[in-house]
Formats: C-alpha cells, sequence, structure tokens
C-alpha cells in the first residue's frame, strides 16, 4: 500500500489503526490543520454572565405553565404542519389572543406526534463509563462501596456499547433492562398514547433515528434484531403495529487519539495505549460530529414528513419525548429548544448555560472552557448554575436548510485526557455549542431528578439504583451541593418515578405480602398482553397518570 494511501503515516503505524477501524484519512486532516494552527483561532467560550430565568428564552417548565400568543399567529404556524385545528379544546381564546395551559400544551402536543422523530446519541463503548481512575476520581469512598455492583454490570456488558448496558440494577441485585430497550419502550408507549387519543393505528413517533460507530454499529444492530421479541417491547410493537427497532442509522468513524499537549507541537499519533508500544487509541469525534454523520438521515426524515426532531444521548434515562416542549416550539415556530436543569454535585462533566463574551448564550463545558471553581465560585455566591441536559428539540426544516453552515462553523476542540489508557490528547465537537450558532430558541429549565437522570459513569447509576444507601460510610455532607447521599435518594426516586410512568413499569415482589425492605424483587415490565385492549388495560391500572 503507498504512500498516498497511508495518508503519510508510516505503513506499520497505518496498517495498526485500520486495524482498529480508524479513519485515516480524517486523522491526518484534523492532525495537520491542528499543527498547522487552523484551530488557534478558536477560543475558548469566556463567560460574561450566567444568566437566570426570564420566562421568555429561559423558562421554567417545572412550575405553573401557560403560553399566551396572538391567535393567528398560533394557526398559521400549525397550518404548516398540516394540522387543522379548533384550538378552543385545548385553550381559550380572548379577542386577539389565545392562552394554553399545561394540559392544552400536553394534548397539543401528542396530536403533534406524526411530526415527530425521536433521536438518539450511542457513543463509543462502554469503556469511559467503567473507567476505574474516573470512577474513583468521582468518589473513591462511592467507588469502594459500589464496587460489587459495578463489577456485576460490567461483566454482563463486556465490549458493548454504552446503550446495550443496563440502565439499572434491581434491588435484588439482577441488572435491569439496557438504556436502548427502555428508550423503545418508551417511544411504544407514547405512539399507544397517541393512537388512543386519535383513534388510529398510526406509528406515530417512527422511525427512531441514531448515531452509531464504526466499532459499535454491528453489536447495536445485532441487539436490536433480538428487541423484536424482548419482553420489555414485542407486546407493544404488536399492539401499536410499531417495529421500533428499526431505525434509520449514521455510522461515526473513529479518530485516533493524540499525543498529550505536554509533548508539545507538533502533535503526533499516541501510540501507547495502556502502556503498550506501538498501541493506538481509537477514540469518537464528538456527538458534534452528528451534524455531519447524520446530514442524510435528517433528509430523509424531512421527507418523510417530520418537521420535528428531538437528539439526546442514550444514558439519560430522563431523555423522553416531551409533548409540552413541543407544543411550545410549534406555535412559537422557534429553531430549537433546549433542556438545562439546575446543576448538583454529580453535574461534573458537560456545560452549563452562560452568555458569552459576545453576548450570546451558549453552553461552556465544565473544565475546557470554564473551571470547576469558577462554577463552585458563582455557586457560593448564591447564582444557580443551569446544566446542560443533553437534550435538544429541533426544528427540522431550519436544521436541514442550515446544516453547511453548522457543520462548517461548530468548533473542533483538542482536549488532553488522563484515563486508564494514558495520558493523550482527543478532537471533538461538542453537539451543544450549537447554541452560539442559532438566534431564535428557547431554554426548557427542567426537574433534574425528572429530566436528567444521566449516568456518565457507571457510579451514577448505581447512584440512582440505590445501591450501597444503607452503608454507613456512603458520603454525606451538611452542604446539600456536595451531599453525595442526599442526592443519590433523589435520584434514585427520580428512576422509580420514571420507571413506573413513562417506563410503564412496577415493582414484583416474590414475597407474600411484599415487603419493601426486602432485597429478593426487581423491576419488571408489565404483564405481557397479545391484544391492544390487554395492554391498554394494563397502562391504565400499573402505571399511575396513565
Amino acid at each position: 500500500m503507498n504512500d498516498t494511501e497511508n495518508y503519510g503515516f508510516p505503513p506499520e503505524l497505518a496498517q495498526v489503526m485500520r486495524e482498529q477501524k480508524i479513519d485515516l484519512q480524517l486523522t491526518r486532516k484534523i492532525l495537520d490543520k491542528y499543527n498547522q494552527g487552523a484551530y488557534d483561532h478558536i477560543q475558548p467560550v469566556v463567560v460574561s454572565e450566567l444568566p437566570k430565568v426570564d420566562g421568555k428564552t429561559i423558562i421554567d417548565v417545572t412550575r405553573n405553565l401557560s403560553l399566551t400568543m396572538d391567535l393567528e399567529t398560533a394557526r398559521t404556524n400549525l397550518a404548516r404542519l398540516g394540522v387543522e385545528l379548533d384550538l378552543d379544546q385545548f385553550a381559550k381564546a380572548t379577542g386577539s389572543t389565545i392562552t394554553f395551559d399545561r394540559k392544552g400544551l400536553v394534548n397539543l402536543g401528542i396530536l403533534l406526534y406524526p411530526s415527530l422523530a425521536y433521536g438518539i446519541l450511542n457513543g463509543g463503548s462502554a469503556s469511559s463509563y467503567f473507567d476505574r481512575k474516573r470512577n474513583e476520581s468521582f468518589n473513591p469512598v462511592l467507588y469502594q462501596i459500589c464496587i460489587k455492583e459495578s463489577e456485576i454490570l460490567k461483566k454482563s456488558a463486556p465490549e458493548k456499547a454504552k446503550g446495550l448496558v443496563p440502565a439499572f440494577i434491581n434491588p435484588d441485585g439482577t441488572p435491569g433492562p439496557s438504556f436502548i430497550e427502555l428508550k423503545m419502550r418508551s417511544l411504544l408507549i407514547e405512539t399507544l398514547r397517541y393512537q388512543w387519543q386519535t383513534g388510529t393505528k398510526v406509528p406515530a413517533l417512527a422511525p427512531l433515528y441514531q448515531m452509531t460507530s464504526i466499532h459499535n454499529n454491528a453489536t447495536i444492530q445485532a441487539a436490536y434484531d433480538d428487541y423484536r421479541s424482548s419482553p420489555y417491547l414485542q407486546p407493544l410493537i404488536e399492539a401499536t403495529g410499531t417495529d421500533i427497532t428499526q431505525a434509520l442509522t449514521g455510522v461515526q468513524p473513529m479518530l485516533a487519539a493524540l499525543t498529550h499537549s505536554k509533548l508539545g507541537r507538533p502533535k503526533e499519533i499516541f501510540t501507547e495505549a495502556y502502556g503498550k508500544p506501538n498501541q493506538v487509541l481509537p477514540m469518537p469525534g464528538g456527538h458534534g460530529q452528528n451534524f455531519e454523520i447524520l446530514k442524510e438521515v435528517y433528509r430523509d426524515l424531512l421527507n418523510q414528513g417530520k418537521r420535528y426532531i428531538y437528539l439526546g444521548n442514550v444514558d439519560n434515562l430522563g431523555y423522553t419525548v416531551d409533548p409540552v416542549s413541543l407544543a411550545l416550539i410549534a406555535l412559537q415556530r422557534k429553531q430549537a429548544g433546549f433542556e438545562f436543569s439546575f446543576r448538583t454535585a454529580v453535574d461534573i462533566k458537560g456545560g452549563i448555560l452562560i452568555r458569552d463574551q459576545y453576548n450570546r448564550l451558549n453552553c461552556a463545558d465544565i473544565g475546557p472552557a470554564i473551571s470547576p471553581d469558577e462554577v463552585l465560585r458563582a455557586e457560593s455566591l448564591g447564582t444557580d448554575i443551569l446544566f446542560n441536559c443533553a437534550t435538544g428539540l429541533f426544528d427540522l426544516e431550519y436544521l436541514v436548510e442550515n446544516l453547511d453552515r453548522i457543520i462548517e462553523h461548530l468548533p473542533v476542540r483538542i482536549t488532553d485526557q488522563d484515563k486508564d489508557a494514558g495520558m493523550y490528547s482527543q478532537a471533538e465537537q461538542v453537539t451543544w455549542e450549537v447554541i452560539s450558532l442559532l438566534d431564535d430558541f428557547l431554554i426548557f429549565g427542567v426537574n433534574k431528578y425528572e429530566r436528567f437522570l444521566a449516568a456518565k459513569l457507571v457510579l451514577e447509576n448505581l447512584m440512582a439504583s440505590g445501591i450501597g444507601l444503607e452503608h454507613p460510610d456512603y458520603p454525606t455532607s451538611d452542604d446539600p451541593k456536595t451531599d453525595f447521599k442526599a442526592i443519590a435518594i433523589q435520584l434514585n426516586k427520580g428512576l422509580e418515578n420514571r420507571l413506573k410512568t413513562v417506563y410503564g413499569m412496577k415493582k414484583s415482589f416474590t414475597l407474600d405480602p411484599p415487603d419493601p425492605g426486602r432485597t429478593d424483587c426487581r423491576i419488571r415490565t408489565l404483564r405481557n398482553g397479545r391484544q391492544e385492549i390487554k395492554v391498554r388495560r394494563q397502562l391504565e391500572r400499573e402505571v399511575p397518570g396513565f
């Protein structure tokens, strides 16, 4: 193979990179651009202000919620979606204005489901998720308390994509369903809700779409074949007539990790992964690459008649379809909406809402863009930090029209890493920096324990699962921001509430009478039903508020 096909890399190195499914051409392009200074103009996001809820652009959707707007504008914005509705059934009109309360927004949002597609960013493998160094640094005491359960989860998902890892551990210590199974289940339940409300059999929220990686795509697709007979999905697939496992997919290539900044410029390929010579480290280029990788998927969805898309991380159990947000975006014809919750001690990796040096709302990553000390300093002065939930709702027509501009201007950031694999640099694009490229959007202030049950690390999964809460050494504090036990209790309550509602699940006990204090119980799906009416009755009987 000649030098052109190796893109300037030594033949032996190029061969090792190919074996790791690394995209040589894209890696060379990024490496050369960095060494030539092409990224030097990309400045860190500078925080000029930490914004507050204003009720206009930044909305607290956890409180009493209503929307008053021009009546004709509401009708026009819905008509473009092919929705001709008598708005009196959703809202109260007074002269030329109309006011929607939360119930009206929910009912309207459900009727808009056929215009919505739901997408997941699958990420890479679960290596970072189970990374010992990262989990220990999160909280060493908590890591020791939960190490047994951590190993149970790790053994249940060797070499798997993170989305295929069990999303929680049952009270009896057994692994629950995977993150993706739960995502699919919630979509089927919402589809059934739409079908009951309209008396149709429309597969409203299909198709699911996703970004996988070249490393995990085959594993994920094989799992989806098995999911069609999953007890969590099969009854609902039959009831709705919707095979939610048929997903539209874009496959993200791998990049090679680069040498750490301490070694200076020029950067080279990192070749000592895990202390082994000539060992490269394949890395994804960040979820921000979705705008390039999923470009054709977005266009396909638009051609299918979809007008809005949800986009979020597979590991966030709070990321489900919200009809209120959909109704708010559609009625006001906003370009997008993004969810942010008030930061807690476990929110250490990700972005926060800021106003940047150009007076624009932006998302600044803790670490690369704003130091953890600055965040803590602002909180000590009484400022509430709005933490990015990594959930976006986009106007698909606007997005497709602006894809090329977004792809060109979304920053490529080179960040240093210190993990089990060693000290190296990683090139990545952050999805949520797209906020700075838009000019008419909403920020939804949400309840963390409903909408942001994320698990970047396995310890966060175990906190939400309630593992180790009875241990006398479980980390606690007088400061509610750093009281891990209090936060874990809230996470656990949030998870159980989500499982009972949007995921349609309940606890099942082997004891008679049931004893919640015992560990021999597990979260299970509703009893299998072969007919729609049976599934419907089960959901109405067993899911609170359904």
